[in-house]
């Protein structure tokens, strides 16, 4: 912004609104073009250390220099080079080996651009898992302490958003939570899953370094190995084309687009029941629901999280598309879709982690609210009860039943057709029929009576399934998330 309260030239031009508007810090950075293109050189550097310590004509002034100039990336140079080479990786081999004149000669020496482009995707992804595990863990931390605050409170339960039989808000949160430990698992194992393409030339036949090493397979494997290890991964692919394998890019964004679905229907789930005042995410004292109407309290930050993971599964398409597509060993077609669909599926991924943490720290529950809606229900919802008890005190099971049927029409046309409160309770106690338990009656009536083993499964669950996966990440669970709305 100027002095004079203009733009300068930031509005001049489009911005994604995800990295301007909502992506954590870390994982703008870990798409940036400086993280992306001083990994190019620390991989530069690695395939250097590795050539010398197998034999290759490669010093260690040269390989100090490059070590010197790894972060000092002269990116106008850069970008002039490419003008002209038409070729990202050969303008940035051209502005390192300026900077580095000693070891100018052995840059990038066997290689081929995808050790570079390809490697350094593989980082991204990995240390993208690395930003978004423990911001899942976070989640999954603050529902847990949310449905064990909960797990005994009774509550409508909905089929086909019906009122149905009672189950309690924390068992509702299990629920959630259920499909968030599946995500969880689902990138762990992503993760986990990922290799290093490593040393592999133009078309994955290593014959480059064949030639190097003057027909040493040995001494290929080891630098192979050597430089998987020097970047942080276990294990290499064994076999690749060009690249590696574009399926790869579909494992690691289908669980992120499979946590997009899970974190849609949950936010879904609490946007209704903000609806019937039940639940509420948090609102900021001075926030504004609404420029017209004064009074509103809109799940904006709900909404949010619906509207990105919409884009976040979306997103699930390009990389099926693109590995349908690979013709061979390689085409280039994969590239441009690439630079897009993968940033953005993590940072999108990022950005509704943080705000359904916020979220989950901040919800607010209105039992009173939620005891009226049950007290509305529960009479309908009591009438197997009162049959069973009429049973037991010696009615019979047909009769008892066509009494019911009966008032509960009457009552229904009260509240359907009147908009009247549900008396069914009051019928029952006026007819002399029932004379038999209407002192049992409150007890018949109990809410937590009707909830089954809800607060037991809640414990079960939170105690084995819930709690030992967040083992891990004990030392970063307690980070709190200050959102920018």
């Amino acid at each position: 912004v100027t002095e004079n309260g203009g733009c300068g030239g930031s509005c001049r031009e489009y911005r994604s609104p995800l990295v301007s508007r909502y992506a954590s810090k870390e994982m703008a950075y870990n798409f940036s073009d400086k993280k992306k293109f001083t990994t190019w050189r620390k991989l530069w550097i690695y395939l250097a250390k590795a050539e010398k310590a197998l034999g290759l004509p490669v010093t260690e002034a040269q390989v100090a220099e490059m070590e010197s100039h790894a972060e000092d990336i002269d990116f106008a140079m850069a970008a002039e080079e490419e003008s002209k080479l038409r070729h990202d990786v050969m303008a940035h081999v051209h502005t390192f080996a300026h900077c580095c004149p000693t070891a100018a000669p052995i840059i990038h020496l066997g290689a081929t651009s995808c050790y570079v482009g390809d490697n350094t995707d593989l980082i991204m992804l990995r240390d993208g898992f690395d930003i978004l595990l423990p911001k899942l863990a976070r989640v999954i931390d603050r529902l847990s302490n949310f449905a064990e605050k909960y797990a005994g409170l009774p509550t409508l339960g909905f089929t086909h958003y019906q009122p149905a039989q009672l189950t309690t808000v924390g068992k509702r949160a299990c629920l959630w939570l259920q499909d968030l430990a599946m995500d969880m698992r689902n990138l762990q194992r992503a993760r986990e899953d990922l290799r290093f393409r490593g040393v592999k030339g133009t078309t994955g036949t290593q014959a480059s370094f064949l030639q190097l090493f003057q027909g040493d397979h040995d001494k290929v494997e080891d630098l192979d190995r050597m430089v998987t290890e020097m970047a942080g991964f276990k294990k290499a692919y064994m076999v690749t084309g060009q690249t590696y394998s574009r399926k790869v890019d579909i494992d690691s964004l289908s669980p992120l687009a499979s946590m997009g679905a899970t974190i849609h229907k949950i936010c879904t789930d609490i946007r209704l029941l903000a609806n019937l005042k039940e639940i509420e995410e948090p609102f900021e004292k001075e926030q504004i629901g609404s420029s017209a109407m004064p009074y509103k309290r809109n799940p904006m930050r709900c909404e949010r999280c619906c509207s990105l993971a919409r884009h976040l599964i979306a997103l699930l398409a390009d990389p099926l598309q693109t590995a349908s597509v690979q013709w061979l060993e390689r085409t280039l077609d994969d590239s441009a879709n690439r630079r897009i669909s993968l940033p953005e599926s993590f940072l999108t991924a990022d950005i509704i982690l943080s705000t359904l943490q916020n979220i989950t720290e901040g919800l607010v529950v209105y039992p009173k609210v939620i005891e009226r809606h049950i007290h509305h229900e529960l009479p309908f919802m009591a009438t197997e009860n009162i049959i069973m008890a009429m049973v037991k005190a010696g009615g019979n099971r047909q009769d008892c039943h066509e009494k019911i049927r009966v008032l509960s029409q009457q009552a229904a046309t009260v509240v359907k057709q009147e908009g009247g409160d549900n008396d069914l309770l009051a019928r029952v106690q006026a007819d002399p029929y029932f004379a038999p338990i209407l002192g049992h009656l409150d007890n018949i009536l109990d809410p937590k009576t009707f909830i089954g083993r809800a607060p037991q499964q809640v414990a079960r669950f939170l105690s084995e399934e819930v709690r030992p996966l967040l083992e891990p990440y004990k030392a970063e669970i307690h980070v709190k998330i200050e959102l920018e709305l």
